[in-house]
């Protein structure tokens, strides 16, 4: 038969390779210092700024941070256009909201068509 079990997986195997491919988010981890028989309460972020344990923020930089009880772990939130025609359009980042447009470099009102985004 064409459809054995050995081809379905590999397929599975193929598709789940080109997510994980695809979202590769960029993230970074900051320990926390820890004092022997203290309890950590909060974090320190790279700042200067004092987070409580189990808090979340978003920064300046586009990431969404996180305070756990041995580290900070930070990821990008901005998703990236890959995929579009680069000589026709331009990319455009909107630190305010931290999204990428793509538009016409002639006509900046006109977006343009993107078929592949990474993280």
């Amino acid at each position: 038969p064409f459809f054995t079990l050995q081809n379905v997986l590999l397929g599975g195997l193929v598709i789940f390779a080109t997510f994980v491919t695809l979202c590769n988010a960029s993230c970074y981890f900051i320990p926390n210092k820890v004092v022997p028989g203290e309890t950590i309460k909060e974090c320190t972020d790279l700042n200067g700024n004092n987070h409580p344990i189990n808090s979340r923020w978003r920064t300046d930089n586009c990431e969404r941070c996180g305070c756990g009880e041995k580290r900070i772990s930070c990821c990008s939130l901005v998703v990236i256009p890959v995929s579009y025609d680069r000589e026709k359009c331009q990319k455009i980042f909107k630190k305010e909201s931290c999204k990428y447009t793509v538009v016409e470099k002639k006509d900046p009102n006109k977006t343009c068509d993107v078929s592949g985004w990474i993280l």
